[in-house]
């Protein structure tokens, strides 16, 4: 029998502790990784342009943000375990609504899909706060993001091979029972809130207020932009390089197996994390964002020269992994204790804003220019990104 609550048993044992939340994360994402591909070419197909798919994620998003700032009043009235459950179970319903098929289920998978990534993700932050030492979330940022390479180096071909070979459902049923197999795992594990960070008798929180107290400090405004770029750049590489590979002719499951190899730059994510220890994370993260920059910049160079372009954009995804290395450590280093909760929700408004950025300037800029112009602002956004990682602290 297990008798014992997790923070008693990971308190005696460190690695584990470590690896427990890596798992959890690493079941978080798998069940997008193997849509990841899915979805952006079946919403090319049903829409018929790029212009559209983004701005059918561009609305998708606007709803996205407005969500997770509910999630705080969700986790202050039925606690956390039961969000991250709301979240478990939304990665099903959306998986089932994907599945349904047509320009209705995909809008409606879409905005519950979104605000359920809002909900385990927010969760899992005050989770990981609560459980590993600021002084080892460094180590750890690296190790989580690597855990993550079976969901995003697998998922992207796993996801378009059973949807081409299998059945047109095949890749949502496998997204539902990921989210069966992480729910499980997650009520497994009986995680427990932190007491001393958790108030008893409080008014609900309102995450609102505290955007005005978050970007008046410097570091966590700086953390919010580096990893906003971060993930604007992956939304755009997830959305608009199977809509580019296909375009230069290349088959759906060669298109899959392409955004797998660009997404196993999390494999060596590790030797970023060793490397920021030996010589600063402000030196990798200029050195990430500069080598992201100039090769995405290259593939808007390339573009229209055969299997050229796809190559380099492969590679961009290499360089970017460089700044995962990072992870969101400049922010988990930063917050205060006490405001965890509220910080962690303007926090995690980078990942709905990277969502609802980009795809409403690339809708605009498509509706004058070819497919290139998106490389061509991802790349200058990561340069400017790379001169912005000048001000991280030298000691972090």
């Amino acid at each position: 029998m297990r008798a014992v609550h997790l923070p008693v048993w990971l308190g005696t044992v460190g690695r584990s502790r470590a690896t427990t939340f890596a798992t959890l994360f690493m079941l978080v994402t798998f069940g997008r990784g193997l849509l990841v591909t899915v979805i952006p070419i079946t919403a090319h197909s049903l829409l018929g342009n790029a212009q559209k798919v983004s701005l059918l994620y561009f609305s998708v998003s606007i709803l996205g943000v407005v969500g997770a700032f509910a999630i705080p009043w969700l986790v202050h009235s039925v606690r956390r375990r039961r969000v991250f459950t709301f979240g478990a179970v939304g990665v099903m319903v959306a998986a089932a609504l994907f599945a349904s098929g047509g320009k209705l289920g995909l809008y409606l998978g879409l905005i519950v899909q979104v605000f359920s990534v809002a909900c385990l993700e927010i969760t899992f932050n005050l989770y990981l706060m609560d459980h590993i030492p600021r002084n080892q979330i460094s180590r750890f940022e690296p190790m989580r993001v690597f855990f993550t390479a079976f969901s995003w180096t697998l998922g992207p071909w796993l996801g378009v091979f059973l949807r081409n070979e299998v059945a047109p459902w095949a890749p949502f049923l496998g997204s539902g029972l990921a989210g069966v197999v992480m729910l499980a795992y997650f009520w497994y594990l009986r995680l427990s809130d932190n007491p001393a960070v958790v108030a008893a008798k409080s008014r609900p929180p309102r995450p609102v207020l505290f955007l005005p107290r978050y970007f008046r400090q410097p570091r966590l405004r700086l953390a919010w932009l580096l990893a906003f770029g971060r993930s604007a750049w992956w939304g755009m590489f997830f959305v608009y390089a199977p809509i580019y590979f296909v375009s230069e002719g290349v088959d759906e499951v060669t298109t899959g197996a392409l955004i797998s190899l660009g997404s196993a730059s999390v494999l060596i994510v590790p030797l970023w994390g060793w490397v920021a220890r030996r010589i600063g994370m402000q030196k990798l993260l200029i050195v990430g964002y500069l080598a992201s920059g100039v090769t995405t910049l290259a593939v808007a160079m390339t573009a229209g020269v055969p299997w050229v372009g796809v190559a380099v954009l492969v590679l961009a995804a290499f360089g970017t992994g460089i700044v995962d290395g990072a992870g969101n450590t400049p922010f988990l280093r930063a917050v205060r204790p006490l405001e965890r909760a509220e910080m962690t929700t303007v926090f995690a408004t980078y990942r709905d804003a990277a969502q609802l950025a980009p795809p409403g300037i690339f809708a605009l800029l498509l509706r004058s220019f070819e497919l290139p112009v998106v490389f061509l602002t991802a790349g200058a956004g990561m340069l400017v990104l790379s001169w912005y990682s000048r001000y991280l602290p030298r000691r972090l």
